[in-house]
């Protein structure tokens, strides 16, 4: 049992080694192509987020009545998040953006994320420039809580908590990130490949191929030599 596990280790080594250019070239390509795509074609996206409390300021002597109306707003969160993505408020940040970008491109361009178990809400935009995706954040936060007094007045108070930061770094690509798992990637398909290769390939080449393919012994070896 132990000398099969020898020699199928041995065999894959064998056949790592006698395909190591091939690896090595396909390794090469991914990565490089990788690369290329990363830093030269693909463009950077920018990333700007506002986040907005929802709620009741506090009254002295009433934290039951404080209490009562923090749960509300927290179970009501999900329905002011529905708000922030309605078309009408993408359509009146689309005309405040001067018709930059049209209602359906903001909604694909911004997402809006309530925060669980709490009262905030998060906006947050992408775009190829760092000052667009800021300036898309603003509009659909101002309009979000303009259209929400109007058609959802709970009484409660909507406050911008965190203004957008002018992003000074892309978040997409992640150069490095996509060219190491191009390396890994290539790896791992050359290495198959490499394997299919020499599973296909009948061909005898050596004493060993002789007996693992046919089961007879050798009797003697013709050297390679000039006529």
């Amino acid at each position: 049992m132990e000398e099969e596990t020898t020699l199928d280790l041995r065999d894959f080594y064998n056949i790592l080694k006698k395909r190591r250019k091939l690896i090595a070239l396909m390794v090469v390509i991914c990565t490089l192509a990788s690369g290329l795509l990363s830093f030269f074609v693909i463009k950077p996206t920018y990333e700007a987020s506002t986040t907005i409390i929802i709620g009741k300021l506090a009254e002295d002597g009433k934290s039951n009545t404080q209490y009562n109306d923090v749960m509300m707003y927290q179970n009501l969160i999900k329905t002011y998040a529905q708000i922030a993505g309605s078309n009408v408020v993408m359509k009146n940040a689309s005309s405040k953006l001067n018709g930059a970008f049209t209602p359906k491109e903001l909604k694909k361009l911004v997402s809006i994320e309530p925060q669980q178990g709490t009262q905030i809400l998060q906006i947050t935009g992408q775009s190829r420039d760092p000052s667009e995706a800021v300036k898309m954040v603003n509009a659909v936060s101002s309009c979000f809580i303009a259209e929400s007094k109007k058609v959802f007045p709970t009484g409660g108070d909507i406050n911008i908590m965190d203004r957008p930061q002018f992003p000074d770094k892309p978040v997409k690509p992640k150069k490095m990130l996509n060219v190491a798992s191009a390396f890994f990637v290539g790896l791992l398909v050359s290495v198959g490949f490499s394997f299919m290769l020499e599973y296909m390939d009948n061909t005898i080449k050596t004493e060993d191929d002789i007996k693992k393919q046919l089961g007879i012994p050798v009797l003697g070896i013709i050297p390679k030599g000039r006529v």
